[in-house]
């Protein structure tokens, strides 16, 4: 494992915000409208305590009857994507383990229960505040694309994107080298206390919800007449199974028995030999030899109608380092709020917030046209930018000061419309703003202009020391490739995210990590745990993210009300997965929306389409009152299994 420390080249300059944004704008509120189509008034009393104090802020959120209600502890709590995993979590504190404990054993049993949504072969990118420290640190998460990936290799293969199944859009998994490494520096116990809740599921088997088996009955055909490795655990008997019926994972279990048995061959060496030697089996070991071999041997036909085996060898596995980074981060409202870096999408709801915090967003009404608008437009500038210039920093020069500079945003903030929805995606010219000289491209005008993606989960647990973990785990997934045989797991398909055009930022190069859609978000107020948040949903993550995040901070709800509220969409940007479809000036909306927001939108000009009640994402949240020593947690209604557990 290599922990890389310190500072990155580029990494944003932390800066310090007012409460609201009137410094830099005219004192005569009539200019300030023509300047930014909107007056700006002084905040409501609802800015006044948060000035005072986290316990003031709650004491003014807006209490009502949610789909659930959110749990409070005083010494942890625990929020994923299905009950037992949270309660894997739980047990690890309950043991005497911290979040981080607490949150690598949370994630390792989500990839035994939402085996449709996150797999052992998937990333995981995190977040982590770390009490001891004082800080938050990101841990990478993602896996780089095999050696054998290149352009020339797809285009003399007749191949204009990489499909979204099968073998070619597998990079190095790295969802056990990123657990194993935010274990060892941040966490107390052994890798076998943490695998223990993951193996048991696995073995003894847990009862199937329903989303879990629409999602297999999505891919039943292709798993019973192209993928017998998947058929002989998922359709056990040939039988497709029914709502409570156990799935039992025997090959995974004993793929995770193996790594806790390498642990404990080291453990006389001490705790940090008996993880490396766990690590090591499956990127320098026999786990690793089995993955390729079974990859280079499989047929499997894609959606590009291409047959093939795989492109990852066993040094692309040697190769693969787990990474700690330092977050990227920016200001709103007096609460910093951490993302990890340019080579996930992430960045995105800190350009989207750096260019709303001028406007008086509460003054607009919550999920009112004109509110939904305006974030909409921001959330397109960002989004442009996201297409232009985000990338693996470690492959492509990426102006991160520039991006996240106030000053920048106060120049883009021009560009947004109150009264009409731009078409084009318009990306900007940062450069000025990064505060070095950087070799660039010429910048275009426009670039080239998709619903949610059915994968990905969420992970948030916090104790009462401080410490806090929020990651996405996602990839893996058992409807995109067939099942490793004897190891239980799928390979993932981020690399579908790489474009195979030489001139983009996010184009596919050997051992680049493909740009991801997954994006945990984390926050302090005063230098303290805040709030942890994040969902899945491809493309639209920091769209939840942000809505949940302004619900909170702008109209006062508690955390699980931000959650059940109304959400949009927008799809005006190219999307993260095959087939890349493009929908310009097109905004989802939950049909729970009221009706005359969908009326002023249409007039102001979008092409409103109407989603399911509960469809746009999946939020999870926690929400930390350091003052009083309460943790609170809440998960999103929107998938059939999420949960909140507090102690």
């Amino acid at each position: 494992m290599t922990v890389v420390a310190g500072d990155r080249p580029g990494s944003p300059v932390k800066r310090s915000s007012p409460a609201f944004a009137l410094r830099d704008l005219p004192a005569n509120p009539a200019v300030a409208t023509i300047r930014f189509g909107l007056v700006m008034r002084r905040r409501t009393a609802f800015r006044i305590p948060l000035r005072l104090g986290l316990a003031a802020l709650l004491g003014t959120m807006t209490l009502v009857a949610g789909t659930r209600p959110y749990v409070m502890g005083t010494r942890g709590v625990v929020v994923s994507g299905h009950h037992q995993a949270s309660d894997a979590g739980l047990d690890m504190l309950k043991a005497g383990g911290n979040a981080i404990d607490a949150g690598v054993a949370t994630v390792f049993a989500q990839a035994v229960t939402e085996f449709d949504r996150f797999g052992i072969g998937g990333e995981v990118p995190i977040l982590i505040h770390s009490a001891k420290e004082g800080r938050v640190i990101a841990v990478n998460g993602q896996g780089q694309a095999p050696r054998r990936a290149t352009l020339e290799w797809f285009r003399s293969n007749g191949l204009h994107s990489i499909p979204g199944d099968c073998f070619l859009a597998a990079p190095v998994p790295a969802v056990v080298g990123s657990l194993i490494l935010a274990l060892q520096e941040y966490g107390t116990m052994t890798l076998g206390e943490v695998l223990a809740p993951a193996i048991r599921l696995a073995r003894e088997g847990f009862a199937l919800f329903p989303t879990y088996l629409q999602n297999l009955r999505r891919v039943e055909r292709r798993i019973r007449t192209e993928w017998p490795s998947s058929a002989q655990i998922l359709l056990p008997g040939g039988t497709f199974p029914q709502v409570g019926d156990l799935l039992v994972q025997k090959d995974l279990a004993q793929m995770l028995q193996r790594l806790l048995e390498a642990e404990e061959a080291a453990a006389a060496d001490g705790r940090a030999a008996g993880l490396q030697a766990a690590y090591d089996l499956f990127y320098k070991g026999e786990i690793a030899a089995e993955i390729v071999s079974f990859q280079k041997s499989f047929q499997c036909t894609d959606a590009n109608g291409f047959t093939s085996g795989g492109l990852l060898e066993t040094d692309d596995f040697a190769a693969f380092r787990a990474v700690i980074e330092v977050p990227v981060h920016t200001s709103y409202r007096g609460v910093d709020v951490y993302k990890i870096g340019f080579w996930s999408q992430g960045p995105v709801l800190l350009q989207s917030l750096n260019l709303l915090e001028a406007y008086d967003v509460e003054s607009l009404g919550h999920n009112s046209a004109p509110y939904l608008h305006l974030l909409a437009e921001a959330m397109k500038l960002a989004f442009a930018d996201r297409e232009w210039y985000y990338a693996d920093p470690d492959f492509v020069g990426v102006p991160e000061r520039g991006l996240l500079s106030k000053d920048y945003a106060a120049e883009r903030r021009k560009l947004i419309d109150l009264r009409a929805p731009s078409l084009k995606l318009r990306p900007g010219n940062p450069y000025p703003f990064h505060g070095e000289s950087m070799a660039h491209a010429a910048i275009p005008d426009t670039v080239p202009f998709r619903p949610d993606a059915p994968g990905t989960t969420g992970t948030r647990v916090a104790d009462s020391d401080g410490n806090v973990f929020s990651a996405t785990p996602s990839g893996g997934w058992f409807t995109a490739s067939p099942i490793v045989e004897g190891l239980g797991f799928v390979l993932g398909t981020r690399c579908q995210s790489f474009f195979l055009d030489g001139h983009r930022s996010n184009r596919l190069e050997p051992g680049k990590r493909p740009r991801t859609t997954l994006t945990p978000t984390l926050a302090l107020k005063d230098g303290k745990p805040f709030m942890a948040w994040g969902t899945p949903g491809g493309d639209a993550q920091d769209q939840v993210n942000l809505q949940f995040f302004l619900n909170v901070m702008e109209f006062g709800m508690d955390i699980q009300s931000a959650l059940d509220a109304p959400l949009m969409q927008i799809l005006d940007f190219p999307p993260s997965f095959f087939p890349r479809e493009i929908h310009p000036g097109v905004m989802r909306v939950e049909s729970r929306m009221p009706q005359a927001t969908i009326d002023g939108l249409e007039a102001m000009g979008h092409h409103v389409r109407s989603a399911g009640e509960w469809s746009i994402g999946d939020a999870t949240a926690l929400l930390i009152d350091g003052e009083r020593g309460v943790l609170f947690g809440a998960a999103g209604p929107r998938r059939d299994k999420s949960y909140a557990l507090a102690w």
